[in-house]
C-alpha cells in the first residue's frame, strides 16, 4: 500500500507547484491534515482564495465518509489513549480497506499502528518530494489529479474481492453512487454514503423479517 501511495505522493506534490504554492505546502499539508482526496480539492481552494466557512463545508462533505468507516475500524483493539488519538487522526481510507479485511482481524494494536504511521509517512514524504521535483515537470503534463481515481479503483476491486460472491452489495454502492451523481451533484459523496447505509439497513431488516417468518409446509 505504502508503494501504492508513492506516485500519488508525487502527483500531489507536483500539482501544488503546478497551481502556484510553494513546495513547503505539499509537506506541510500531507503531515497536518493528511485527507487524501480533500487534500487535492484544497489545492485549488487554496490558490482560489475561496473563504474559510467554503473551505470548512466542503472538508465536512468530502471527509463525512470517516464517520462510517468507524463503525467498523478496529479502534477497540489499540491501546493507550495517546495511540487511540493518533490512530482516530490517521484513518484513511487505505488504512480501512487494509484492516476491515478478513486477514486483518488477528492485528494487534502495534501493527495497526505501525500500518498507518508507514501509510502517514509514505503520504507526506512523496507529496515533499514530489513538490522538490515538481517543478522539472513542464505544464504541459496534465492528469496528475487522476492517480486519486486510480487508487481508488485498486482499494475497489480489492473490498469486491473480499465479498466472496457477495454482488448486491457492489451493485447496491454503484447504484447509490449514481443516484447521488445524478440528484446530489454537490453533494455527491455525503449523499451516496447515506443512500449506501440506508440500502444496507434496509437489506439487514429484510432478512431478519425473512428469518423471522414461520416456514409453511
Amino acid at each position: 500500500m505504502g508503494l501504492g501511495l508513492l506516485p500519488l505522493g508525487l502527483a500531489f506534490g507536483a500539482l501544488v507547484i503546478q497551481s502556484g504554492l510553494d513546495w513547503w505546502w505539499a509537506g506541510m499539508s500531507a503531515a497536518l491534515i493528511f485527507g487524501g482526496s480533500f487534500e487535492f480539492l484544497l489545492i485549488g481552494m487554496v490558490a482560489a482564495a475561496d473563504p474559510l466557512v467554503s473551505v470548512a463545508v466542503a472538508a465536512f462533505l468530502v471527509q463525512a465518509r470517516h464517520v462510517f468507516y468507524t463503525l467498523s475500524f478496529p479502534l477497540h483493539r489499540v491501546e493507550g489513549r495517546l495511540a487511540k488519538t493518533y490512530s482516530t487522526f490517521a484513518l484513511t481510507d487505505e488504512a480501512y480497506a487494509l484492516t476491515a479485511a478478513a486477514q486483518a482481524r488477528t492485528w494487534s494494536s502495534r501493527r495497526i499502528l505501525w500500518l498507518q504511521f508507514f501509510i502517514h509517512l509514505y503520504w507526506a514524504g512523496s507529496a515533499t518530494a514530489g513538490a522538490l521535483l515538481g517543478s522539472f515537470i513542464p505544464d504541459s503534463v496534465t492528469g496528475l489529479d487522476f492517480a486519486l481515481i486510480a487508487l481508488f479503483t485498486v482499494l475497489a476491486l480489492d473490498a469486491v474481492r473480499d465479498l466472496r460472491g457477495d454482488l448486491p452489495t457492489p451493485v447496491l454502492a454503484l447504484v447509490c453512487a449514481l443516484v447521488a451523481r445524478f440528484l446530489f451533484p454537490h453533494q455527491m459523496l455525503l449523499a451516496a454514503f447515506a443512500l449506501f447505509t440506508a440500502g444496507l439497513l434496509a437489506r439487514h431488516l429484510a432478512r431478519r423479517t425473512t428469518r423471522r417468518k414461520p416456514a409453511h409446509a
